[in-house]
Protein backbone atom coordinates (compact mmCIF):
# COMPACT_ATOMS: atom_id res chain seq x y z
CA UNK A 1 0.00 0.00 0.00
CA UNK A 2 2.98 2.33 0.44
CA UNK A 3 3.32 4.36 -2.75
CA UNK A 4 6.91 5.12 -3.85
CA UNK A 5 8.21 8.39 -5.30
CA UNK A 6 7.36 8.95 -8.96
CA UNK A 7 4.50 6.45 -9.10
CA UNK A 8 1.84 9.18 -9.08
CA UNK A 9 2.43 12.51 -10.84
CA UNK A 10 3.06 15.77 -8.97
CA UNK A 11 -0.35 17.48 -9.46
CA UNK A 12 -2.22 14.44 -8.16
CA UNK A 13 0.21 14.02 -5.26
CA UNK A 14 -0.16 17.69 -4.31
CA UNK A 15 -3.95 17.54 -4.49
CA UNK A 16 -4.30 14.50 -2.27
CA UNK A 17 -1.54 15.82 -0.02
CA UNK A 18 -3.60 18.96 0.56
CA UNK A 19 -6.64 16.81 1.38
CA UNK A 20 -4.57 14.80 3.86
CA UNK A 21 -3.21 17.96 5.50
CA UNK A 22 -6.75 19.28 5.91
CA UNK A 23 -7.88 15.99 7.41
CA UNK A 24 -4.94 15.98 9.83
CA UNK A 25 -5.70 19.53 10.94
CA UNK A 26 -9.36 18.67 11.55
CA UNK A 27 -8.42 15.43 13.36
CA UNK A 28 -6.08 17.32 15.68
CA UNK A 29 -8.85 19.72 16.61
CA UNK A 30 -11.41 16.96 17.20
CA UNK A 31 -9.01 14.65 19.08
CA UNK A 32 -8.25 17.45 21.54
CA UNK A 33 -11.86 17.23 22.73
CA UNK A 34 -11.40 13.77 24.27
CA UNK A 35 -7.63 13.35 24.67
CA UNK A 36 -6.72 12.55 28.27
CA UNK A 37 -3.96 10.91 30.33
CA UNK A 38 -5.39 7.45 29.59
CA UNK A 39 -5.64 7.89 25.83
CA UNK A 40 -2.09 9.19 25.33
CA UNK A 41 -0.20 6.02 26.43
CA UNK A 42 -2.78 3.82 24.70
CA UNK A 43 -2.24 5.77 21.49
CA UNK A 44 1.49 5.13 21.84
CA UNK A 45 0.95 1.40 22.25
CA UNK A 46 -1.38 1.30 19.25
CA UNK A 47 1.14 3.23 17.16
CA UNK A 48 3.88 0.75 18.07
CA UNK A 49 1.68 -2.22 17.16
CA UNK A 50 0.59 -0.70 13.83
CA UNK A 51 4.17 0.31 13.02
CA UNK A 52 5.39 -3.26 13.52
CA UNK A 53 2.48 -4.71 11.52
CA UNK A 54 2.99 -2.35 8.60
CA UNK A 55 6.68 -3.20 8.32
CA UNK A 56 5.73 -6.65 6.97
CA UNK A 57 5.24 -5.88 3.28
CA UNK A 58 4.01 -7.99 0.36
CA UNK A 59 5.10 -6.91 -3.17
CA UNK A 60 2.17 -6.12 -5.48
CA UNK A 61 3.07 -4.43 -8.77
CA UNK A 62 5.56 -1.94 -10.21
CA UNK A 63 7.19 -1.05 -6.90
CA UNK A 64 4.05 -0.89 -4.75
CA UNK A 65 3.46 -3.10 -1.74
CA UNK A 66 0.65 -4.42 0.41
CA UNK A 67 0.49 -4.87 4.19
CA UNK A 68 -1.83 -4.67 7.15
CA UNK A 69 -3.16 -1.14 7.72
CA UNK A 70 -4.29 -1.06 11.35
CA UNK A 71 -6.50 1.97 10.79
CA UNK A 72 -9.72 0.51 12.14
CA UNK A 73 -7.94 -1.06 15.10
CA UNK A 74 -6.48 2.33 16.03
CA UNK A 75 -9.79 4.12 15.52
CA UNK A 76 -11.79 1.62 17.59
CA UNK A 77 -9.36 1.76 20.50
CA UNK A 78 -8.52 5.47 20.68
CA UNK A 79 -11.27 7.07 18.61
CA UNK A 80 -11.41 7.90 14.89
CA UNK A 81 -9.68 11.29 15.07
CA UNK A 82 -6.81 10.18 17.30
CA UNK A 83 -6.64 6.91 15.36
CA UNK A 84 -6.17 8.83 12.12
CA UNK A 85 -3.39 10.86 13.75
CA UNK A 86 -1.71 7.67 14.98
CA UNK A 87 -1.65 6.23 11.45
CA UNK A 88 -0.34 9.52 10.06
CA UNK A 89 2.52 9.60 12.58
CA UNK A 90 3.41 6.00 11.76
CA UNK A 91 3.53 6.81 8.04
CA UNK A 92 5.68 9.90 8.60
CA UNK A 93 8.22 7.94 10.64
CA UNK A 94 8.29 5.13 8.08
CA UNK A 95 8.84 7.58 5.21
CA UNK A 96 11.55 9.70 6.81
CA UNK A 97 13.41 7.09 8.85
CA UNK A 98 12.93 3.84 6.93
CA UNK A 99 12.22 5.14 3.39
CA UNK A 100 9.04 3.05 3.37
CA UNK A 101 6.88 5.02 0.94
CA UNK A 102 8.10 8.03 -1.01
CA UNK A 103 8.31 11.48 0.56
CA UNK A 104 6.53 13.03 -2.41
CA UNK A 105 3.81 10.40 -2.01
CA UNK A 106 3.40 10.87 1.74
CA UNK A 107 0.15 12.79 1.32
CA UNK A 108 -1.22 10.01 -0.89
CA UNK A 109 -0.28 7.34 1.63
CA UNK A 110 -1.81 9.33 4.48
CA UNK A 111 -5.00 9.79 2.50
CA UNK A 112 -5.31 6.09 1.71
CA UNK A 113 -4.45 4.72 5.14
CA UNK A 114 -5.30 7.44 7.67
CA UNK A 115 -8.29 9.04 5.96
CA UNK A 116 -9.87 6.18 4.00
CA UNK A 117 -8.46 3.39 6.18
CA UNK A 118 -8.96 4.82 9.67
CA UNK A 119 -11.77 7.37 9.31
CA UNK A 120 -13.63 5.54 6.55
CA UNK A 121 -13.19 2.23 8.33
CA UNK A 122 -14.50 3.66 11.58
CA UNK A 123 -17.58 4.95 9.78
CA UNK A 124 -18.29 1.40 8.61
CA UNK A 125 -17.71 0.14 12.17
CA UNK A 126 -20.17 2.70 13.52
CA UNK A 127 -22.81 1.77 10.95
CA UNK A 128 -22.42 -1.92 11.71
CA UNK A 129 -22.64 -1.11 15.42
CA UNK A 130 -26.16 0.22 14.85
CA UNK A 131 -27.24 -3.06 13.26
CA UNK A 132 -25.39 -5.65 15.34
CA UNK A 133 -26.04 -6.21 19.05
CA UNK A 134 -24.14 -3.91 21.44
CA UNK A 135 -22.33 -6.85 22.98
CA UNK A 136 -18.73 -7.97 22.98
CA UNK A 137 -19.43 -10.38 20.13
CA UNK A 138 -21.33 -7.79 18.11
CA UNK A 139 -18.62 -5.15 18.42
CA UNK A 140 -15.89 -7.67 17.69
CA UNK A 141 -17.61 -8.70 14.47
CA UNK A 142 -18.22 -5.07 13.54
CA UNK A 143 -14.54 -4.22 14.06
CA UNK A 144 -13.36 -7.22 12.05
CA UNK A 145 -15.67 -6.60 9.10
CA UNK A 146 -14.89 -2.88 9.08
CA UNK A 147 -11.15 -3.55 9.18
CA UNK A 148 -11.28 -5.99 6.27
CA UNK A 149 -13.46 -3.65 4.24
CA UNK A 150 -11.21 -0.65 4.95
CA UNK A 151 -8.24 -2.42 3.37
CA UNK A 152 -10.14 -2.92 0.11
CA UNK A 153 -11.38 0.68 0.19
CA UNK A 154 -7.82 1.93 0.62
CA UNK A 155 -6.71 -0.19 -2.33
CA UNK A 156 -9.57 1.25 -4.41
CA UNK A 157 -8.51 4.77 -3.39
CA UNK A 158 -5.00 4.07 -4.60
CA UNK A 159 -6.36 2.66 -7.86
CA UNK A 160 -8.35 5.87 -8.37
CA UNK A 161 -5.27 7.99 -7.71
CA UNK A 162 -3.28 5.95 -10.19
CA UNK A 163 -6.04 6.25 -12.79
CA UNK A 164 -5.95 10.05 -12.33
CA UNK A 165 -2.22 10.59 -12.38
CA UNK A 166 -0.37 7.29 -12.60
CA UNK A 167 3.22 7.48 -13.84
CA UNK A 168 4.37 3.95 -13.09
CA UNK A 169 4.22 2.53 -16.59
CA UNK A 170 1.60 -0.13 -15.90
CA UNK A 171 -1.99 0.31 -17.04
CA UNK A 172 -4.59 1.50 -14.56
CA UNK A 173 -6.54 -1.72 -15.00
CA UNK A 174 -3.50 -3.89 -14.28
CA UNK A 175 -2.61 -1.95 -11.16
CA UNK A 176 -6.21 -1.93 -9.90
CA UNK A 177 -6.61 -5.67 -10.42
CA UNK A 178 -3.34 -6.40 -8.63
CA UNK A 179 -4.01 -4.04 -5.73
CA UNK A 180 -7.61 -5.03 -5.09
CA UNK A 181 -6.91 -8.74 -5.57
CA UNK A 182 -4.02 -8.81 -3.12
CA UNK A 183 -5.78 -6.57 -0.60
CA UNK A 184 -8.88 -8.72 -0.61
CA UNK A 185 -6.69 -11.44 0.89
CA UNK A 186 -4.88 -9.03 3.19
CA UNK A 187 -8.27 -7.70 4.29
CA UNK A 188 -9.28 -11.14 5.52
CA UNK A 189 -6.16 -11.30 7.67
CA UNK A 190 -6.63 -7.73 8.88
CA UNK A 191 -10.24 -8.44 9.80
CA UNK A 192 -9.30 -11.51 11.82
CA UNK A 193 -6.42 -9.80 13.63
CA UNK A 194 -8.48 -6.69 14.39
CA UNK A 195 -11.39 -8.77 15.64
CA UNK A 196 -9.15 -10.84 17.90
CA UNK A 197 -7.41 -7.80 19.40
CA UNK A 198 -10.63 -5.82 19.91
CA UNK A 199 -12.36 -8.87 21.37
CA UNK A 200 -9.49 -9.43 23.80
CA UNK A 201 -9.51 -5.80 24.92
CA UNK A 202 -13.29 -5.86 25.35
CA UNK A 203 -12.97 -8.96 27.52
CA UNK A 204 -10.22 -7.58 29.74
CA UNK A 205 -10.68 -3.78 29.72
CA UNK A 206 -13.78 -2.65 27.81
CA UNK A 207 -13.23 0.85 29.20
CA UNK A 208 -10.17 1.19 26.95
CA UNK A 209 -12.29 0.93 23.81
CA UNK A 210 -13.51 4.28 22.54
CA UNK A 211 -17.16 4.92 23.43
CA UNK A 212 -17.94 1.31 24.29
CA UNK A 213 -21.63 0.66 24.97
CA UNK A 214 -22.28 -0.36 28.58
CA UNK A 215 -23.91 -3.55 27.31
CA UNK A 216 -20.47 -4.88 26.43
CA UNK A 217 -19.64 -5.32 30.08
CA UNK A 218 -22.44 -7.86 30.27
CA UNK A 219 -22.16 -9.29 26.77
Amino acid sequence: MHIPDGFINVPTSVGFGAASAGSLWFSLRRAADYLDDRRIPLAGLVAAFVFAAQMVNFPVAAGTSGHLLGGVLAAVLVGPWLGSIVITVVLIVQAFVFSDGGLSALGLNVFNMAVVGALGGYLIYSLLGRVLPSTRTGLTVAAGVAAGTSVVLAALAFSLEYAIGGAGGASAGTVAAAMVGVHLLIGIGEGLITGLVVGAVLSARPDLVYRTPLAVAHG
